[in-house]
């Protein structure tokens, strides 16, 4: 039995896809609504607005396990979608090259707002026998895009009701 590699979900938000844009693409905002992430670090120069190539570090948690991922944006365009990929991992500021996951964003515009697509693609090169070990260790269910699809639900939830109340 191989692994699901990739999950999503969506949710319609009665915002402007650009204002769903600059909320998510400021990844030093994503802990409002992520059930895992605890803030990001952006070392580069220009503040916050994005850019094909950005790096930044996220920093994460789930029970007492705490890591940090060095992320490089893929995608920005603003209105329509925000991606990046988490590329390295490790605690504090020692962190090993190895791939983790790819993060998509897109806003399609629809009547009175945005409907917001979230999908977390499973980049990790491993075989589905160890991958399914690791798993059930680090999420107690039986995979990652289980655990990642009740993330995601979780996360587009506080987002649009963050932002429909104004936040």
């Amino acid at each position: 039995m191989s692994r699901t590699m990739r999950v999503s979900d969506s949710i319609d938000i009665a915002v402007s896809p650009d204002v769903v844009y600059k909320a998510v693409s400021d990844v030093t905002q994503m802990p409002r609504w992520s059930p895992e992430n605890i803030g990001a670090e952006v070392p580069e120069p220009g503040g916050h607005e994005p850019f094909v190539g950005m790096k930044f570090i996220g920093s994460n948690k789930r029970g007492l396990m705490r890591w940090n991922t060095r992320c490089v944006v893929l995608a920005a365009e603003p209105g329509k979608e925000f991606v990046f990929s988490a590329r390295e991992w490790g605690y504090g500021k020692r962190l090993a090259r190895v791939n983790i996951a790819r993060w998509e964003y897109r806003f399609e515009p629809i009547e009175n707002g945005t409907r917001v697509h979230e999908t977390w693609v499973d980049e990790r090169q491993m075989p589905d026998l160890v991958a399914a070990a690791f798993d059930r260790a680090a999420t107690g269910t039986s995979s990652f895009a289980k655990f990642q699809k009740g993330n995601i639900r979780r996360t587009l939830r506080k987002l649009k009701s963050e932002l429909e109340s104004g936040g």
